[in-house]
């Protein structure tokens, strides 16, 4: 399913985090498997390294993935960012068999929320975390085993861990 005509403007804001969602093709659940969860990780760990944005937190849902993440340099580009994961990780996917056809996400530019405010970013987080729980998927955001939950609550083996980077919780 796409949706012709629809754009995803994007605001390269210095200092904003950015809340990006973006599905797999048809809304497909081509990510619930652990091979195609552990290679979304991969990418989304070589993309940190390549194009220097921290990690604040994730959430990988059988169909869509949620990402939170914040860049580190001045001058960037969301659309560089995005492409720098989800390229390598459809390569890859499509290689392993663990797609069928053409594609492997949505084509479109998913969803990009600039979040300059520290309760924002808290609120977003909590948000994305909780998207298992609500679709009933585990009973505790900490039970999603690819997901940055397990690492904010303290757990040692985490697929991917976060940067700590995050602006402290304003309660």
């Amino acid at each position: 399913m796409s949706f012709p005509g629809k754009t995803c403007i994007r605001y390269n804001e210095p200092g904003h985090a950015h809340a990006l969602t973006f599905s797999c093709v048809d809304r497909q659940p081509l990510l619930a498997n652990d091979a195609a969860a552990r290679l979304f990780i991969e990418a989304l760990a070589a993309a940190r390294s390549r194009h220097h944005f921290d990690i604040w937190a994730y959430v990988v849902m059988p169909e869509h993935v949620h990402l939170l993440i914040w860049p580190r340099e001045l001058d960037y580009s969301v659309s560089v960012i995005l492409r720098a994961i989800k390229q390598p990780m459809s390569f890859r996917a499509k290689a392993r068999g663990l797609c069928r056809g053409e594609h492997f996400w949505l084509q479109g530019g998913g969803f990009d929320r600039n979040l300059p405010a520290d309760a924002a970013v808290h609120a977003e987080i909590d948000y994305m975390h909780a998207n298992p729980v609500r679709r009933g998927l585990c009973k505790s955001p900490t039970d999603w085993r690819y997901s940055s939950a397990g690492f904010w609550a303290g757990m040692r083996e985490v697929p991917l861990e976060m940067d700590r980077t995050l602006p402290p919780r304003d309660y």
